[in-house]
C-alpha cells in the first residue's frame, strides 16, 4: 500500500461511477438489523438493486485496466508485472486479514483451520491478476471470442453440473468443498457467493469492462464515446434478460446472464454519466462521490475494518439503538445508520481528498 500526492489526469465520469458504486458497497454491507428488501441480496434467483454494486466495481475495474496499461502500451516488462502481482497479493492477504479480524477481535487469534478463503477483495485480486496477465499476453482481437468462450464454457458447467440446485449437490459447491474443505467456505448458503468457480464468469466479465475501456480510448469525441458504450451497454442487458428465460439472474452463481445484464447497465450509466459531466458539464454535485472514487479500495477496506471494529466494542448497536429510539421503524432505522456509516468515510475519504492523498492498493 502505498499513497501518492500527485494527481493525474482522470477520467471524471468513471471516478464519479467508481466512487456511487463504492458507496453503495458500503451502503448495503452496513444495515443494522431488518434492511429494505432492495437493500438485501436477492437469496437465489433474481437481482435487488443491491445485487448490482459489486458486479458495476468489476466492470470499473476492466475499464481502468485498459486505461492503465495502455500507458505502457500494453508491453510486457518487468515493472509492470511488479505492479501486478504485488497488487493481486496485497489484495488477496488484505481479503484474508479482513476474515482472520472477524475471528481475531472476539479473541480466536489462531482460527487458521476455519478461515474463509473467499471473500469480495479475494475475487477482485483473481480477476484483477489473471485480465491483467492475460491482456499483456494475447492480440487484443482475442478478447471478445475469450469473453464468449468463458460465458458458454461457464453456461454449459451450470446446466450440466447442477449449477443452479441452491444446495451441496450444485457443482460450484462441490469444487470448493474437495478443494478448500467446509471450515474454508461460507456458511450462509451453500453456494459461496465468491467461490473459486466464480472466477470464470467474474473475468469474462472483467474482460467485457476492458472492452469498454478501448471503446473509451480509441474515439476522439466524447460524444462517439458515450454511443459506443451505450450501445453497447443496451445490446448487451437485452441480450443477457433473454438469455436469463433459460439462465436466471443470479448473483450467488454469477450466472452467464448476470454478467451481460450487470455489465450492460454499468456501460449505459456511464455513458449516462459522461452525458451529464464530460458532455454538459454538470459536475457540481459530484465532489461526494469523486471522494470515494479517488480511493475506492482503500475505503472500502477501511468499512469493513470499521465495521468488525465498532461492532465489537458495541458502538454499532449503541449508535443503531439511539437512531432506532427516535425513528421506531425499523427499516428505516436500519437505512439510516447504513447512512451514518457511509458519511464516516465520507469524512475520512474527505481527509485524504483535500490532502490530494490517494492510496493504492
Amino acid at each position: 500500500m502505498n499513497s501518492q500526492t500527485k494527481t493525474s489526469s482522470r477520467l471524471l465520469s468513471l471516478d464519479i461511477l467508481r466512487g456511487l458504486t463504492v458507496a453503495g458497497m458500503i451502503l448495503v454491507n452496513n444495515g443494522h438489523g431488518e434492511s429494505f428488501e432492495m437493500l438485501r441480496h436477492s437469496k437465489w434467483n433474481g437481482m435487488t438493486p443491491c445485487d448490482l454494486v459489486f458486479p458495476f466495481f468489476l466492470f470499473i475495474m476492466g475499464v481502468s485496466t485498459y486505461l492503465s496499461l495502455s500507458k505502457s502500451g500494453f508491453k510486457m516488462s518487468a515493472p509492470v508485472v511488479r505492479k501486478i502481482i504485488r497488487r493481486t497479493v496485497l489484495l488477496f492477504v488484505i481479503g484474508l486479514a479482513i476474515n482472520w479480524l472477524d475471528h481475531a477481535v472476539e479473541g480466536d487469534l489462531l482460527c487458521f483451520g476455519h478461515l474463509r478463503v473467499w471473500a469480495v477483495l479475494q475475487r477482485i485480486a483473481l480477476c484483477y491478476g489473471i485480465v491483467s496477465v492475460y491482456v499483456l499476453l494475447v492480440n487484443h482481437k482475442w478478447i471478445v471470442p475469450t469473453i464468449v468462450i468463458l460465458l458458454v464454457a461457464y453456461s454449459a458447467l451450470l446446466l450440466f453440473g447442477n449449477g443452479y440446485a441452491e444446495d451441496s449437490s450444485n457443482i460450484l459447491a462441490r469444487v470448493d468443498l474437495s478443494l478448500f474443505g467446509y471450515d474454508h467456505l461460507y456458511h450462509k448458503s451453500p453456494v459461496d457467493p465468491e467461490g473459486l468457480v466464480g472466477t470464470i464468469s467474474s473475468v469474462a466479465h472483467v474482460l467485457i469492462g476492458f472492452q469498454c475501456g478501448k471503446l473509451i480510448k480509441q474515439h476522439a469525441e466524447v460524444r462517439d464515446k458515450v454511443l459506443a458504450i451505450f450501445f453497447m451497454g443496451t445490446a448487451l442487458a437485452l441480450a443477457g434478460y433473454l438469455l436469463s428465460y433459460g439462465l436466471p439472474l443470479n448473483k450467488r452463481i454469477w450466472s452467464t446472464s448476470y454478467v451481460m445484464v450487470t455489465c450492460g447497465m454499468a456501460s449505459a450509466l456511464l455513458a449516462l454519466l459522461m452525458t451529464i459531466i464530460d458532455i454538459r458539464g454538470h459536475s457540481q454535485w459530484t465532489t461526494f462521490f469523486r471522494v470515494f472514487g479517488v480511493n475506492p479500495l482503500f475505503l472500502y477496506v477501511a468499512s469493513e475494518v470499521l465495521a468488525i471494529i465498532l461492532g465489537h466494542i458495541g458502538v454499532s448497536d449503541m449508535v443503531f439503538n439511539a437512531i432506532h429510539s427516535v425513528i421506531t421503524h425499523p427499516q428505516m432505522a436500519s437505512l439510516c445508520y447504513a447512512l451514518y456509516f457511509v458519511t464516516l468515510l465520507f469524512v475520512l475519504g474527505y481527509i485524504l481528498y483535500r490532502r490530494r492523498i490517494f492510496i493504492k492498493l
